[in-house]
């Protein structure tokens, strides 16, 4: 009776942390937004890192909701206590803190709140002699780890080849339209950020350039205008690069059915075996309109990590009536794996991802 009863409280034991296991697991797979200049032990964010062992945050200054007051980012002291106390809420200190930084128009350490905030667009990059690149994103990548920022969403690895992109081209957000002179600079952006510990993200896969609509605001397809040559800067720094960035564009060439966010033909077919990507595929935020007008957040979630995505980034920054909880994207995605619309290997696979992501830093 009594080696019975040990067996039974082993079974009960081994389902009731198994299941504490997988969502521990799933909260390493989510980068999510939030709103408040500090993260107190009691604050919602910091609860959220403990309970759910979020994996990642992302940081904005912009506040959609109140524009009378910052979102994440006020001054330089203010965001090194930020995300300071923010590691202090995770279990191993690797908490991923992510901003986008790449230099131009997108660059959220802003001069307005201490910052160099001058640093140039990639367009003005490469006209710059080697030296100079360097040392500007030098010292771009000691700003970043001074304010305590482990991960910049950069660099854009888009191809200019679409003169009436607005998003990619006019934003001056590419090094240009010649795959190797994009890698080369690429590649001295991300050996700058490792010199400060800082991970990178090249984006957009499987290519922005060629578009002519922007994925934030709706459904954009690039059939008739992508070119193969945009793959290439990703096949030249498949060993280099931390993480990919998968973007939400339509081609039908590549998966008649989804953008390539939510396409295993798009991210494990040609990211992953063709190209031999083996590190960490982070998606876009899925709060675009390109995704949000057409899918449900279940149905996304779903696609996205059947697809191949490890790290599913929630903005919380598009729409300011659309703020997705931690609990609801763990118990989502949770109860997705338990009825078996997604495979709990698919799970373990991202985690491991994230796991190696996280020993580099």
């Amino acid at each position: 009776m009594l080696k019975r009863l040990f067996i039974i409280m082993l079974l009960i034991s081994s389902i009731v942390y198994g299941d504490i296991s997988l969502k521990k697991k799933i909260g390493q797979m989510l980068m999510v937004g939030f709103y408040g200049t500090s993260a107190s032990k009691n604050s919602q964010i910091c609860k959220d890192i403990e309970n759910y062992n979020l994996g990642a945050v992302i940081l904005f200054d912009y506040n959609p909701v109140d524009k009378s007051k910052p979102k994440n980012i006020y001054n330089k002291e203010q965001l090194k206590k930020l995300t300071k106390e923010l590691q202090s809420c995770s279990s191993d200190g690797k908490l991923l803190i992510a901003v986008d930084q790449e230099g131009g128009r997108v660059q959220r350490l802003k001069s307005k709140y201490g910052f160099y905030g001058h640093f140039p667009k990639a367009s003005n990059i490469a006209h710059m002699n080697q030296n100079k690149i360097k040392s500007t994103y030098l010292k771009m990548s000691r700003e970043l780890k001074s304010v305590g920022i482990n991960y910049d969403l950069a660099p854009v690895v888009d191809l200019d080849i679409n003169k009436k992109n607005y998003v990619i081209h006019k934003l001056g957000r590419s090094f240009g339209r010649d795959p190797r002179v994009v890698a080369k600079y690429a590649s001295i952006f991300i050996d700058a950020m490792h010199t400060n510990g800082i991970i990178t993200a090249l984006k957009h896969f499987p290519g922005h350039g060629s578009s002519m609509g922007d994925t934030h605001k709706g459904f954009v397809d690039v059939t008739n205008l992508w070119q193969k040559s945009e793959l290439e800067p990703y096949r030249l720094l498949k060993d280099k690069a931390d993480t990919v960035m998968v973007a939400h564009v339509f081609n039908r060439h590549l998966d008649s059915k989804y953008p390539a966010s939510l396409s295993y033909n798009t991210i494990t077919k040609i990211l992953r075996k063709k190209l031999g990507f083996n590190g960490v595929v982070i998606t876009d935020d899925l709060q675009m309109g390109a995704i949000s007008k057409m899918y449900g957040m279940k149905r996304t979630l779903k696609l996205a990590i059947n697809a191949g995505d490890d790290i599913l980034l929630i903005g919380n920054q598009l729409d300011a009536k659309k703020i997705q909880s931690t609990k609801y994207l763990v118990d989502t995605i949770y109860a997705l794996v338990k009825s078996g619309d997604i495979k709990k290997k698919s799970i373990d696979e991202s985690y491991r991802h994230i796991k190696n992501l996280k020993n580099k830093l």
